[in-house]
């Protein structure tokens, strides 16, 4: 896939949840095709885990760039390390070759490659840039626990936890199926922002579904007294309708 006539494509490839068989048939194919594959990482001193999950998909003859994103909230680090992204991706796509960048989940729901996509933007205006819808870390969450997501005319809110509880608690109170993505260390924050609201019983834990760490916790009550990192792949889905009958976080 090149073309050195003209300036190459970047496929932005959603590559599901954690499951390599939930990467799409249209992502498996691009993959396989692609000469230059570029994987995200959090630290210099990890693998990627983007790249691990789609592994059996790559071509094996092409060329895997690991590009390190810090997880961190300081914004002139973070753009530094996106401009810097950016112009890797462009040298490959100024030379009319074709190239793939990794991300979890879908691309377009709190992913590093929108970020990336933007920066592009700047250094190589003329670049194609083509996104391949991923499996939803939340839909994959919902089918491990039987958790619908969406029912009748209930409403549906996705709302990260962030530092501040106060975005959480209004999503909670707006009543429907609402997802906390991004749980990380707030774990018992967030435990007992569901339990004052109660909330709790109608609430379930589903942390790396696909991968071989996967858990799914059906009792949050553990967590109102322990002080635990749930990781940054954990989810929270949350039965917030207050007529649904408690004791059953699914109906």
């Amino acid at each position: 896939m090149s073309n050195a006539s003209s300036v190459g494509t970047l496929y932005g490839i959603g590559i599901g949840p954690g499951d390599p068989d939930l990467i799409t048939v249209k992502g498996a194919k691009l993959l396989a095709a692609c000469s230059h594959v570029f994987a995200p990482r959090s630290r210099a001193t990890e693998d990627s885990l983007a790249r691990r999950i789609a592994a059996k998909h790559i071509g094996a003859s092409a060329r895997v760039h690991e590009i390190v994103f810090p997880m961190t909230s300081d914004r002139e680090d973070l753009d530094l390390h996106w401009r810097a992204a950016a112009e890797t991706v462009a040298d490959v796509l100024r030379r009319g070759e074709d190239a793939c960048f990794l991300t979890l989940g879908d691309p377009l729901l709190y992913s590093t490659y929108i970020y990336l996509v933007r920066a592009l933007r700047d250094v190589l205006p003329k670049a194609r840039v083509v996104t391949v819808p991923g499996i939803m870390a939340l839909g994959a969450a919902a089918a491990a626990c039987g958790f619908p997501l969406g029912e009748g005319k209930s409403p549906l809110t996705v709302v990260p936890a962030g530092d501040d509880p106060a975005a959480v608690r209004r999503a909670l109170e707006g009543g429907g199926t609402v997802v906390i993505m991004k749980i990380g260390r707030r774990l018992r924050t967030i435990a007992k922002l569901l339990d004052e609201l109660g909330l709790l019983d109608r609430s379930v834990l589903a942390s790396r579904v696909g991968l071989d760490e996967q858990r799914i916790e059906t009792d949050l009550r553990r967590f109102l007294s322990e002080d635990s990192d749930a990781g940054y792949l954990a989810i929270i889905l949350v039965n917030a309708n207050r007529d649904a009958p408690k004791g059953s976080p699914k109906e």
